[in-house]
């Protein structure tokens, strides 16, 4: 099948024949079609897979009759991170080239004045984050009524970094009757009660099954140890003996460990960058151009680079962390392996990794191949039935013993305790008795006895006259 018979139009196909495309992908046959009858649409796609085509190609197509208006976006695109909304930015102005569309982008650091004027002379494709598009909106330079096609990508994506909120309150923004394209690369029970709210008798499409790996990419697991120095030697071994390596990336799980690990390799003579999300965005595009250039040969990334960059040729992925999130793994080494490209990746192991390897073998469905002996997982004993009884019993017989010595010591205490107090008392009193005699024996006689009484009236006690 060719471009020719998916209904586009003729100025979307000399764009995309001038950009060397001549067959469209599974993703792009299923839902461009679809896209341009104005149906809802599920995606569900493996990343490298042509997902971005396969809607900017008939939205460009849909939007050539209509003008935009001041403030008031014709069509909507929710990216959850700002490299991936300048990624979709650059699919519509190489394949708008032959069009007249005007195209923003709303994403944070960046100043808002700007944003500002090309909102005033009318949008036809508002390429946005869920934030800065809800920062507009709350400072009245917004309104989303005219909004006929929306467009949620990445959206298992958007689940994890805590967008759901604001797309749902973005969604009752929008008018009712508008076409929702609905792509993700893994479909978890809460992204499926999503696209069930706010999808209407979609058209669910799923290239591949969800959270599996591409047949082009080749799996190795390398057993490390636990400590940090370790594991950047295990690293740097695998680079240094690495075949036909042309560019890696390496995936750090915090960014703590991506500054670490870049400041390591740098020592070492490395050419390498680091990306994570506390990098300010000029920082983070200036970084991600020289790595697409091949003026830095690494790149240390946390995920902010694992969901959706097309960076279309890289050969290697090296997992310097397990990924904590097991469908983390599958965005990861998909950046490799893209457009029928052969890729390489391989995670480093630790004696404390068990939990999150298992989880990653069983959501892909497969074993991942060892490079050399696998990793001693950290396992805990598990005693005998009997043994364990037993070993109950005499713990608690030995227990009974302590507490009833424990209780006859604290009685023999407490005996001796107040045996030493009246001997004591005993022996202080002795010689006052023997020495020292009362003065007026009958004066004292009369006060013991009327001391003993309680109610005795005051002048009962005056003696008469």
């Amino acid at each position: 099948m060719s471009f020719d018979k998916l209904g586009l139009s003729p100025k979307v196909l000399a764009a995309v024949e001038s950009s060397g495309y001549t067959t469209p992908t599974p993703i792009q046959a299923e839902a461009i079609p679809n896209i341009m009858e104005h149906r809802d649409v599920l995606g569900i796609a493996q990343t490298g897979t042509g997902k971005t085509a396969s809607f900017t190609l008939p939205m460009l197509s849909l939007l050539e009759k209509g003008r935009a208006r001041a403030r008031m976006p014709r069509s909507l695109i929710l990216e959850p991170t700002r490299e991936l909304a300048a990624q979709v930015e650059e699919n519509f102005i190489r394949y708008g080239q032959n069009h007249k569309l005007n195209v923003a982008l709303l994403i944070g650091g960046v100043s808002f004045d700007e944003q500002f004027r090309k909102l005033d002379r009318g949008v036809d494709v508002l390429i946005a984050t869920p934030g800065r598009l809800l920062d507009h909106f709350e400072r009245g330079k917004l309104l989303m009524t005219g909004v006929d096609i929306l467009v949620i990508d990445e959206a298992d994506r958007m689940l994890d970094m805590g967008f759901i909120p604001d797309i749902e309150r973005i969604c009752k923004l929008l008018p009712f009757t508008r076409q929702t394209l609905f792509f993700s690369a893994t479909m978890p029970k809460e992204i499926e009660g999503l696209a069930a709210k706010f999808l209407h008798n979609p058209v669910e499409i799923a290239v591949a099954k969800s959270a599996t790996t591409s047949e082009t990419i080749t799996q190795r697991a390398v057993s490390s140890g636990k400590k940090d120095f370790e594991k950047r030697q295990v690293l740097r071994a695998l680079i240094d003996n690495a075949k036909d390596l042309k560019n890696a990336i390496i995936f750090c799980n915090r960014k703590r460990d991506v500054a670490t690990l870049w400041r390591s390799l740098e020592q070492h003579g490395y050419s390498c960058g680091a990306l994570h999300g506390d990098m300010d965005q000029r920082s983070r595009t200036t970084m991600l151009t020289n790595f697409r250039e091949g003026k830095i040969d690494l790149l240390v990334a946390s995920d902010v680079a694992a969901r959706g960059l097309d960076i279309p040729d890289v050969s290697h992925v090296f997992n310097y962390d397990v990924p904590i999130n097991a469908e983390d793994y599958v965005h990861r080494i998909g950046r490799t392996g893209r457009a029928g490209r052969e890729g390489m990746t391989f995670m480093l192991v630790t004696s404390a990794d068990k939990k999150n390897f298992d989880a990653i073998e069983k959501l892909i469905g497969q074993s991942i191949e060892w490079q050399d002996d696998p990793a001693r997982f950290a396992t805990r004993p598990s005693p005998d039935k009997s043994t364990g009884k037993a070993e109950e019993k005499s713990e608690n017989k030995t227990t009974d013993k302590s507490s009833q010595n424990s209780r006859s010591n604290k009685r023999t205490r407490r005996q001796t305790s107040t045996e030493e107090v009246t001997s004591e008392t005993s022996e202080t009193k002795a010689p006052v008795e023997r020495n020292q005699k009362p003065k007026n024996p009958a004066k004292k006689q009369k006060e013991k006895s009327f001391a003993d009484e309680e109610h005795v009236p005051a002048f009962l006690l005056r003696e008469p006259r």
